[in-house]
Formats: structure tokens, sequence, C-alpha cells
């Protein structure tokens, strides 16, 4: 096991530090998971023309339907190795549409996740472990700051 892996907790000074790998494997994420429903929908919405089933070795379409299905089975395991690679860095992800990601921390003496979407320029929320995106509150709002962070969080 990884040290990342074996690490549990980090403070929002650490957190922020992986923000760059951490956003250009989730920006990955984001854009392959979108180009993979987009095509399994087109190719549900096409198998279901009749002529067209991939079970028929008929069908002059089969050959390429076939195709497209390996391509989308290749692009699934490419999301997979993905989220592998944001696991090994310890982090978590939650949503892959949006690109929503927990890292998880200590806060006042207790777990509690430190919560980033895409598109956020830094780690600016946390929540508690069951509350989910919903429940997510300002770490400047809640007056912690880096350093109170940091001093909860334990390795």
């Amino acid at each position: 096991m990884s040290s990342a892996q074996q690490k549990t907790c980090f403070t929002l000074a650490e957190a922020n530090q992986r923000l760059p790998l951490v956003r250009a494997i989730v920006a990955d994420i984001v854009t392959l998971h979108r180009d993979v429903d987009e095509r399994r929908s087109r190719l549900k919405r096409v198998q279901q023309v009749p002529g067209t089933s991939m079970r028929s070795e008929d069908s002059m379409h089969s050959q390429e339907l076939k195709q497209i299905e390996e391509g989308l089975a290749a692009d699934a395991t490419r999301l997979t190795e993905y989220t592998t690679e944001l696991s090994e860095l310890g982090v978590e992800l939650k949503d892959a549409s949006v690109g929503l990601v927990d890292f998880r921390t200590r806060i006042d003496n207790r777990e509690a996740y430190l919560c980033w979407k895409l598109g956020e320029p830094e780690i600016s929320f946390w929540h508690e472990l069951d509350a989910g995106v919903k429940g997510r509150r300002s770490l400047m709002h809640d007056s912690l700051s880096s350093d109170d962070s940091a001093n909860d969080a334990k390795h």
C-alpha cells in the first residue's frame, strides 16, 4: 500500500497542494464521463431502430455498433483508472458528472470532508461525513483557518 493510501486525513494546506494534479485528473474524468454518457445514449437510440440490434448477425450496422460498444468499454475502463488514480492520492470521487471530490480531514476533533468541485479555484468548503454536497459549509464563514484545520488533521 502506498503512503498516499495509508494517509486518511489531509490538512487544508495539504489538500490544496494536491489540487493541481487532482484538478487535471478530475477534468479528464468529467470530459470522458460526459462523452461516454452521450455515446451510450446515442447507441441505445440506434439499437432501438429495427434492423440495428447488436444481436442481429445480418444487420449491415452490426459491426459498426460492435466497434462503438468496444470503444465505450475501453473508455469505461479509462474512467475506472482515473478514479483509481484519485483514490491512490487519497481523494474520493463523489460525482463524475460535475467533478466533485472529497478529501478526508479532521475538523473540531471529528472526521469530516474537505469538499472541492471542478471550477473552484481552491478548497473552500467542508461537510460532515454523512452530509454530502448539500451539507457543504464554507471554511471561511465557519471561522476555520488553514492553521486550525492543519492542527486538527492527523496523519
